[in-house]
């Protein structure tokens, strides 16, 4: 059992000033395996502090010293791979096909923001002006527990390239992904005070970061109310602010679809990460006219995603990260049938033969009207709701009926996938493929965020442009 007494701070793992203690309990057996003590004020000002002093050295470095650096993360990540993925399904019970992606996509943020860098430039003569590029301040990353090293390392490299340093804020429910990634940034062996890392609630932690004056930056992945809580905070001190929030991504299949490979991808998309992914498929729109045969390819697919624990290789679907998740995915469950719709597969309480842990039944819904609950609010876990529509123009109205516009898939016909795909709100849109181009913006519209991460567009969010004018 792991006890976690510190934060990374200031190039150390300094003891915890916080001492209030965060129990880590398996989702997969229900036990206790570990714990952790929580930042407080103190330990997250000293951070800031840190990451302040740091920064006038760090921005003045060289792309080329830069990109040493990073390179020497992503060799970090690659000698930690089996910690970072050991600590994902330890702790939130993610199978081994993902973690061993995550650790992959980890150490390739590192390097991508080296290539960027290597082709961006930072100053340029428009007219009398000289314009730079100027690396923003002090960075604030708060990242969430599905797959923590994911977010922390495209954060952290994007930051790291345009010259910022960093005071990153896991999630509380990710103490141990965390530290086994703060282990990796320290044999990497950066400056002291260029990545800090501190663990905490977001009442006390958070709350510093985003009203503190030497905080410049915030970049946030997580919920929609959060979201909106961490924008308020931070305009009365005027920080830039990167809020990737939450989804409720449409899976539109077109008349013309192959519908058996088409409800395939619909259930792949829909269960990534075992649901709890803000891109996850959570509405599956048909025509009204091929319901009956969508229901029946459901039932004959679904029991090929496996639901188990993560050391089983054949586990497609693992547990709900806690217990308060999976109470959740539960009410929202029974929140469906109370709003009439008909249960198709699934339904409450854990599958059988999983009688331990945080498992949940992947849970489908058809005769799902737009209007209902299940429909519109974000659940993150596996229930997926079937809606019909009748032409393009109501699948499109339905698709874009949330307040959501993150990610959304079309499948048909290329040419008529693509004409429907134009009309979908949202930042991305994946057309009859895995929306996998790492270098293409992502980010939301709507209520799913402001700002872009990923390829230089995640870079110009660290950036600011100034101009000095001479004859």
């Amino acid at each position: 059992m792991e006890h976690i007494t510190t934060h990374y701070i200031n190039g150390t793992f300094a003891p915890s000033h916080g001492q209030r203690v965060r129990d880590i309990v398996s989702p997969v057996t229900g036990e206790l395996i570990g714990d952790g003590l929580l930042a407080d004020v103190e330990d997250t000002r000293a951070a800031i502090a840190a990451a302040r002093e740091a920064f006038a050295q760090w921005s003045a470095t060289s792309v080329r010293e830069r990109q040493g650096y990073l390179q020497r993360l992503a060799d970090a990540i690659d000698a930690h791979r089996d910690e970072l993925g050991g600590a994902m399904s330890a702790e939130y019970g993610a199978i081994s096909a993902f973690t061993s992606g995550v650790v992959d996509a980890s150490r390739d943020w590192y390097l991508q923001a080296k290539d960027v860098i290597g082709r961006t430039v930072f100053s340029e003569r428009v007219n009398t002006a000289q314009v730079r590029r100027v690396p923003v301040g002090v960075a604030a990353l708060i990242t969430p527990w599905n797959g923590s090293a994911w977010f922390m390392a495209v954060k952290s490299a994007a930051a790291l390239a345009a010259g910022c340093t960093v005071v990153m804020k896991p999630s509380e429910n990710s103490i141990l992904q965390s530290h086994a990634f703060a282990r990796a940034v320290h044999d990497a062996g950066l400056p002291p005070g260029v990545i800090n890392i501190v663990y905490g609630l977001g009442g006390d932690v958070g709350k510093e970061l985003t009203t503190n004056p030497d905080v410049d930056k915030i970049s946030f992945t997580g919920s929609t109310p959060v979201g909106k809580a961490i924008a308020r905070s931070a305009v009365n001190t005027m920080k830039r602010v990167t809020l990737e929030l939450g989804g409720k991504a449409p899976t539109v299949v077109l008349d013309d679809a192959d519908f058996d490979d088409a409800v395939q991808y619909a259930l792949t998309v829909w269960l990534f990460n075992s649901g709890q992914a803000c891109v996850s498929g959570a509405r599956l729109l048909v025509p009204e006219s091929r319901v009956e045969e969508v229901k029946r390819l459901i039932l004959d697919k679904i029991g090929s995603f496996k639901v188990g624990p993560p050391h089983d290789p054949g586990s497609m679907v693992g547990p709900m990260a806690t217990q308060a998740h999976f109470d959740r995915v539960q009410s929202y469950i029974r929140l469906g049938l109370e709003e009439g719709a008909t249960l198709l597969t699934g339904g409450e309480g854990r599958p059988e033969g999983l009688d331990a842990g945080t498992f949940a039944r992947p849970t489908v819904f058809v005769d799902v009207t737009p209007d209902m609950r299940i429909a519109q609010e974000e659940i993150f876990g596996p229930v997926l709701s079937v809606l019909t529509y009748r032409d393009d123009e109501e699948a499109v109205r339905i698709a874009n009926g949330t307040d959501y516009g993150l990610q959304a898939y079309v499948l048909g016909e290329p040419e008529h996938a693509h004409r429907v795909a134009l009309r979908i709100t949202a930042g991305r849109v994946a057309v009859n493929v895995m929306p996998a181009d790492s270098e293409a913006p992502f980010g939301g519209l709507k209520q799913s965020g402001i700002g872009r991460e990923f390829g230089h567009y995640g870079i110009d969010e660290y950036l600011e442009h100034t101009s000095v004018f001479s004859n």
